[in-house]
This record gives structure tokens, C-alpha cells and sequence, in this order.
């Protein structure tokens, strides 16, 4: 059975990687075309993506409380992240009563895990209603993580960062599905200040897990 990184990985290389002659929404052009939403609106995909973003943010931005990044990309990415967290809590909690019922003894010292709530950025504001910006969880001082699927110059990835910021939120940390390795990385690292930027893979692993299909 395959390992949850290596699962993602291939699902990416079958369902969202193309070769050809492509040009980019940054204007660039490119031999290759990677559409993660395929993946990540894929179910398996979806759950997949969630339990690995969930398991890196455990791991890396223990202080986060939400996730988020401008929509639509990101979307997928915070709704199956928040989810992950949500299924980890609720089966420690089943644990717990089942041990409780078995009269077996348990770990109560063990931290029940987080929940990661979620909240999206709007590309502009809007013009009716509240006007606001950020949909979804919303907390002055709050730690939060910047998701996106793919980074190619890091433009989106920053107007989520810029955007989440003038919130009031703290960003700790940023996490990309796919590294393009075109320049991405260093912009947003420009950007992010003291946030680490941190990506599941590279354009370059995609690319060769798919030339390796069957």
C-alpha cells in the first residue's frame, strides 16, 4: 500500500500533469501544464492532499489555528485541510470513549489534535454585504498557514499573504501543493519575511513520477 505522500504524488502525475506547448497565466511559457484542482477536487485526491497539508502543519506550525489562501486554487486545499483536522480529532475523541468503555487504560496525557479551521481571500472585496475580504474564520493575532496548489512566480500566494495580513492575522508559515521552480519560492520567501515557505513537491518530481506511468 502506498505511503500518503507517495499516493498524492502519483494522482497528481496521472490526473493533473500535461506535456505540451503551454503559456502560463504569468504570461510564461512552458512545456508542461499542471492543473492541481483536478487532484485535489478529486475525492481520493481531496482526502489525500487534506491528510498531508494537516500532518505538515502539525509538524512544522504547531501554533497554527487556521489555514488559508486566495480562492480559487486554494479552496479545495483549506476545506479538505480543515476537514483532516476535524476526522484526527474525532477519532481521538473515539478512542478515548472506547478505552473508557473497555475500562482499558489510556494516554489522557496525550494532546487531542488541533483543529485547523479554514478561511478563503477574495481576489477584491466585496461590494456588497460586509465588504470583506477574508471569508471564513477571522481573528485578530490568530497563527495562520498560506496554502496554494501550484507556485510559478508566487503572485497569488503573496496577494493571499498581503491581503491575510491587513486582517489582522499572523501569517507562520506558508505551504505550496507544487513548486513550479520558476523563481516562486524566492518571491514569496521575499515577501513572507520570517514565515517559511515550505512546498509538498516540485514541478520536477511531478514531471518524473509521470513519465514513469505505465
Amino acid at each position: 500500500m502506498l505511503d500518503t505522500r507517495t499516493a498524492l504524488l502519483d494522482l497528481i502525475a496521472t490526473h493533473s500533469f500535461r506535456l505540451g506547448d503551454f503559456t502560463l497565466s504569468s504570461g510564461q511559457k512552458s512545456d508542461y501544464y499542471i492543473d492541481c484542482r483536478i487532484t485535489t477536487l478529486h475525492a481520493e485526491g481531496g482526502r489525500l492532499s487534506g491528510l498531508l497539508f494537516y500532518e505538515t502543519i502539525r509538524e512544522h506550525f504547531p501554533s497554527a489555528v487556521a489555514v488559508g489562501g486566495l480562492t480559487m486554487g486554494a479552496d479545495p486545499l483549506v476545506s479538505n485541510t480543515a476537514s483532516a483536522s476535524a476526522w484526527a480529532a474525532a477519532a481521538h475523541t473515539e478512542v478515548l470513549e472506547m478505552a473508557a468503555m473497555m475500562e482499558m487504560e489510556s494516554d489522557d496525557e496525550e494532546e487531542a489534535p488541533a483543529l485547523v479551521h479554514g478561511f478563503l481571500v477574495r481576489k477584491a472585496e466585496k461590494t456588497h454585504g460586509t465588504g470583506r475580504r477574508v471569508e471564513g474564520f477571522l481573528k485578530a493575532g490568530a497563527d495562520v498557514v498560506i496554502v496554494d496548489d501550484v507556485c510559478t512566480t508566487g503572485g497569488s500566494t503573496i496577494t493571499a499573504i498581503e491581503a491575510t495580513r491587513a486582517a489582522g492575522m499572523n501569517v507562520v508559515g506558508i505551504l505550496c501543493l507544487v513548486d513550479r521552480e520558476q523563481g516562486g519560492r524566492a518571491n514569496i520567501e521575499a515577501a513572507a519575511g520570517d514565515a517559511p515557505f515550505l512546498s509538498i513537491f516540485t514541478a520536477s518530481d511531478v514531471r518524473k513520477a509521470h513519465l514513469a506511468l505505465p
